[in-house]
C-alpha cells in the first residue's frame, strides 16, 4: 500500500484573510475553494508545484478552536517549507513583510530561518543540503 499525508488542517480566524496571506504573501496556489454551507468552506492551498500535501484552511467553529489559532503546536515550529532557492524566497518574503523571528542560519542539514504566518504559527523555511 502506498500512503501519503494529503492535507494538514490549519485553524484560521477568517477564510478570506488566510487565503490572501497564503496566496499574496507566500505565493501559494489555491487548490480548492468550495462552499460546504454558508458558514463552512473546503479551502486547500499549497506551494506552487507541490506534489502531495496541502493546507486545509479551516475556520474556527467554536471558542475552543479559536483558542488554538496561531498556536496549534504549543509554540513549536509547526510547518516546514522546503525550497531550493532559499535566498530568493527569503528576500521575496521580506519584501512581502513576512515576520521573521531570527536571521537565516546555516545548520548541518541546510539553510534555515523561522517565520510566522498571519496568526503567529511558526514555520521553518529550509533549503536542505540535498533536495
Amino acid at each position: 500500500m502506498h500512503q501519503h499525508i494529503a492535507h494538514v488542517t490549519l485553524v484560521v480566524k477568517d477564510y478570506d484573510e488566510a487565503l490572501a496571506f497564503y496566496t499574496k504573501k507566500l505565493h501559494f496556489e489555491v487548490i480548492q475553494n468550495s462552499y460546504i454551507s454558508p458558514e463552512k468552506r473546503w479551502v486547500l492551498v499549497a506551494p506552487k508545484n507541490s506534489k502531495n500535501c496541502c493546507l486545509l484552511l479551516a475556520k474556527a467553529a467554536n471558542e475552543t478552536q479559536k483558542q488554538y489559532i496561531g498556536n496549534q503546536t504549543g509554540g513549536r515550529v509547526f510547518l516546514f517549507l522546503y525550497t531550493n532557492t532559499f535566498w530568493e524566497d527569503y528576500q521575496q518574503m521580506k519584501a512581502n513583510e513576512i515576520h521573521f523571528l531570527e536571521e537565516p542560519r546555516e545548520e548541518p542539514y541546510g539553510t534555515v530561518v523561522v517565520f510566522e504566518d498571519l496568526y503567529g504559527n511558526k514555520w521553518d523555511l529550509i533549503e536542505p543540503n540535498s533536495i
